[in-house]
C-alpha cells in the first residue's frame, strides 16, 4: 500500500497548496490513500463544514485534527455525522466525533488510521499511549496497515509513541509544531516514523501566522490576533510504502515541495 500524508494545513495559503501541488504528487508517487491533519484549515484556527467540504473534494481521503479541533463552534453540528473527519481519540468518553477510521480500497485492502493528541503542554486528555493500547487490542487481525498521527507538542513524547508502536502500527507520524523534522526513518520493528510532518501552508510566517502579528505579541506581552500568513506556500508531508501483509514500513520518502500563492 502507498500511503502519502500530509502535515497540517493552514489557513487558504494551506489549502491552495493543497489544491496545486497534490495533482502532480499524484501523479509521480501514486498513493493508494492520502490521509491530511486539518485542524488549522479554517482561518489557521479549527474547521468549518465547508473548508471540509473544499479539502475532500481536492481527493483527501481523510482529516485528522488535534487540540484546536473545537476552534470554530459549528464543529459541533457536523463532526458526528462526518466519517471522514477525525477528532483525537484519547479524549474522554462522551465526547463528540471518533479518532478511528478504517479507509477500504476497491481491491479489498485497508488503511486504519488513529489520531491521538499528547499530554505534555497541551490541553488535558487521557493518556494516549494507553489508548493506544486499548484501540489496537480491538482491531481485526486481518488489517495489518495502520497509520497513526500523534499529535503533540513535545518531540520527546512523539518520539516515545513511535518505540511504544513500533512494530504494531505501521506509520507513527507527529504533527502539531507545523516544523518539519529530518528525522524520517524506519524504525527496528518495522515502523516508519517522522518526528513531525511540517506544516502544509505558509512558510514566510511564524509557523503559519504573520510575522509581525507573532513579534508584536511576543515582544509586548499582550493579547494579539494572529492572521494567517501568506509567503512562500509549501506542501509537507511523508509518503510510505507498506507491506499489506505484515504492516510493515518498507520505505519513507520526507515530502516539501513549493506551491503557487493563494
Amino acid at each position: 500500500m502507498r500511503v502519502l500524508f500530509l502535515g497540517d494545513i493552514v489557513g487558504k495559503p494551506g489549502r491552495t497548496a493543497v489544491r496545486e501541488a497534490l495533482p502532480g504528487l499524484r501523479a509521480r508517487l501514486a498513493p493508494d490513500l492520502v490521509v491530511a491533519n486539518a485542524e488549522n484549515a479554517a482561518g489557521g484556527f479549527g474547521l468549518t463544514r465547508k473548508v471540509v467540504e473544499e479539502l475532500l473534494g481536492y481527493g483527501l481521503d481523510l482529516l485528522t485534527t488535534g487540540n484546536h479541533i473545537w476552534d470554530k463552534k459549528e464543529i459541533l453540528t457536523f463532526i458526528g455525522a462526518q466519517d471522514r473527519l477525525l477528532r483525537p481519540a484519547n479524549y474522554p468518553p462522551g465526547t463528540p466525533g471518533r479518532g478511528l477510521c478504517r479507509l477500504p480500497l476497491a481491491d479489498g485492502r485497508a488503511l486504519w488510521v488513529l489520531n491521538l493528541q499528547g499530554k505534555i503542554l497541551m490541553p488535558p486528555v487521557d493518556c494516549p499511549f494507553r489508548k493506544a493500547a486499548e484501540i489496537l487490542a480491538g482491531l481485526p487481525e486481518g488489517d495489518r496497515c495502520i497509520l497513526v498521527d500523534m499529535h503533540a507538542e513535545a518531540t520527546s513524547e512523539k518520539r516515545a509513541m513511535g518505540f511504544f508502536l513500533d512494530g504494531r502500527v505501521s506509520l507513527v507520524i507527529g504533527t502539531h509544531t507545523h516544523v518539519p523534522t529530518a528525522d524520517e526513518e524506519i524504525l527496528p520493528k518495522g515502523t516508519g516514523y517522522l518526528t513531525d510532518a511540517g506544516m502544509t501552508g505558509p512558510y514566510g510566517s511564524v509557523i503559519g501566522m504573520e510575522v509581525s502579528d507573532s513579534l508584536d505579541r511576543l515582544l509586548t506581552g499582550m493579547p494579539r490576533i494572529l492572521n494567517v500568513a501568506r509567503a512562500q506556500p509549501r506542501l509537507a508531508g511523508l509518503f510510505a510504502e507498506l507491506d499489506d501483509e505484515s504492516g510493515r514500513c518498507l520505505s519513507v520518502e520526507r515530502i516539501l515541495v513549493s506551491a503557487p500563492p493563494a
